[in-house]
C-alpha cells in the first residue's frame, strides 16, 4: 500500500472540492508514492507529533489543520512552521491536511460535535453554494437505459435521500458525418436523422469526471452531444455548520454545564441569559462568528461555536445564547473521527491517534 491509497481513502470521504477557497488542504509535504508504513493521526501538525510519528515509525501525517497556510519563502528552521516542515522532509514523512473539507462535509466535524452532545434531527447550518451539476446529454433509444444506469453507476442522479433519479423524453436528432468522421450509425456525406432520448441527471461537482467517464464509455456516438451547468438549488448534505436538538429541553444553566462537560471545557463564554429553556441548538466548529446571522435566522435557542470577539456578543440581541467553547475544545473529537474511518477502511496498518496536546490556550 502507498499513501497515495490512504489520500484516496480521505478523499472519497471528504472530498477536496468542497474545501473553502482560502483554505490549504490536501498534501501539503512528502511523496505520494512513497510506501506506507503506518499513520498518525492529529489535530494540528506540531514538531512534537512529527516526533510522535517517529517514534512510531508513521510516514504518513493526517492533520486536520494544515501546517502551511500561506506560502513559506524559505525553510530555515527559523519558525515553528518552517522546523516541522524541515523535520518531516528529514525523516521523510509526508503531512495531509483535510480541514474545511472535512468542516463542510454532513459526517465531518460539526457532525462529531453534534454526537457528542447527542443531538437529533441534524441539519446543515449554512449549505455550500454551487455544489450541484446538472448534466444533459442524448443517446439513441435503444442505448439510453444503459448509458443512464452508467450514469447512476458512476453517482449521478443522487438528490438528498434520493437516488436513481432523472428525466428522460424522446425526439429526433441530425448530423451529417464529414469525410474525417467514423460514424458509429449514419453515413459520411448523408444528413441522418435518429430516434433519440434525452437524458437529464444531476450530480455532486466532485463526481464530473467520473460521471463523463461513464457517458464517454458507453455511448456509441464518436461525438457525444451533452451540456453540464451548475445549479442554484440547496444542497442538504454539503455546508458548514449543522442544526440539531436535545431530546429533552433543559434550562439555560443546565446546558451550560452539560456543554462544559461533554466537550471537556474548562470555560464556556457565554452571551446574556435570558431565561428560556434550550432545545434547538446550532455548533459550527472553529472560528464561528460570521455564522452568527445564519444561526438567528435558523431559530435555534443557542449558537456553539468558538474564537467569539467581544463586540460578537452583542451581536446575540437578545435573540439567542452564544456560547464560546475554545477553538480546539470545539474540534477535539475530528481526530477520533477519522481514526474511525480510516480504521474501517484500511485494516493491514497502524492508525495511531495522537495523544500530543496541540491546544496553544491554557486555562489558570
Amino acid at each position: 500500500m502507498i499513501i497515495q491509497d490512504v489520500i484516496n481513502h480521505l478523499e472519497d470521504f471528504a472530498p477536496l472540492n468542497y474545501a473553502e477557497d482560502f483554505d490549504n488542504v490536501g498534501l501539503l509535504v512528502g511523496d505520494k508514492n512513497e510506501k506506507l508504513k503506518g499513520i498518525l493521526v492529529t489535530l494540528d501538525t506540531l514538531e512534537a507529533v512529527v516526533d510522535e510519528a517517529i517514534e512510531n515509525n508513521c510516514n504518513l501525517i493526517v492533520s486536520f489543520h494544515p501546517i502551511i497556510f500561506k506560502g513559506l519563502k524559505k525553510i530555515t528552521g527559523k519558525t515553528y512552521v518552517e522546523r516541522v516542515v524541515l523535520k518531516a522532509i528529514q525523516h521523510n514523512i509526508t503531512i495531509y491536511a483535510i480541514h474545511t473539507a472535512l468542516d463542510n462535509h454532513f459526517k465531518g466535524v460539526n457532525d462529531m460535535i453534534c454526537n457528542q452532545l447527542k443531538l437529533v434531527n441534524k441539519s446543515i447550518l449554512i449549505p455550500q453554494k454551487g455544489t450541484i451539476k446538472k448534466l444533459t446529454t442524448y443517446a439513441p433509444k435503444d442505448e439510453a437505459e444503459t448509458v443512464r444506469k452508467a450514469l447512476f453507476k458512476a453517482g449521478a442522479g443522487h438528490i438528498g435521500n434520493y437516488s436513481d433519479c432523472s428525466f428522460s423524453n424522446e425526439g429526433t436528432g441530425t448530423f451529417n458525418p464529414d469525410q474525417d468522421a467514423k460514424p458509429t450509425i449514419g453515413k459520411k456525406g448523408e444528413l441522418h436523422f435518429e430516434k433519440e432520448t434525452k437524458i437529464t441527471v444531476t450530480f455532486a461537482k466532485h463526481l464530473e469526471s467520473k460521471i463523463l467517464k461513464a457517458l464517454f464509455t458507453t455511448h456509441s456516438y464518436e461525438e457525444v452531444a451533452y451540456e453540464i451547468v451548475t445549479l442554484e438549488n440547496t444542497n442538504q448534505h454539503i455546508g458548514i455548520g449543522m442544526i440539531g436538538e436535545f431530546e429533552a429541553e433543559m434550562s439555560e444553566t443546565e446546558f451550560l454545564l452539560y456543554l462544559k462537560t461533554k466537550m471537556n471545557t474548562a470555560c464556556v463564554r457565554h452571551s446574556t441569559l435570558l431565561g428560556k429553556s434550550i432545545k434547538k441548538v446550532a455548533v459550527l466548529g472553529g472560528s464561528g462568528s460570521f455564522a452568527i446571522p445564519n444561526a438567528k435566522r435558523a431559530g435555534v435557542d443557542a449558537f456553539i461555536t468558538a474564537d467569539l470577539k467581544y463586540h460578537d456578543f452583542f451581536l446575540a440581541e437578545n435573540a439567542l445564547i452564544l456560547a464560546d467553547i475554545g477553538h480546539f475544545e470545539s474540534e477535539q473529537f475530528t481526530k477520533n473521527g477519522l481514526v474511525a474511518h480510516l480504521t474501517k477502511k484500511i485494516t493491514n496498518f497502524a492508525i495511531v491517534l495522537s495523544k500530543t496536546d496541540t491546544n496553544p490556550v491554557k486555562y489558570f
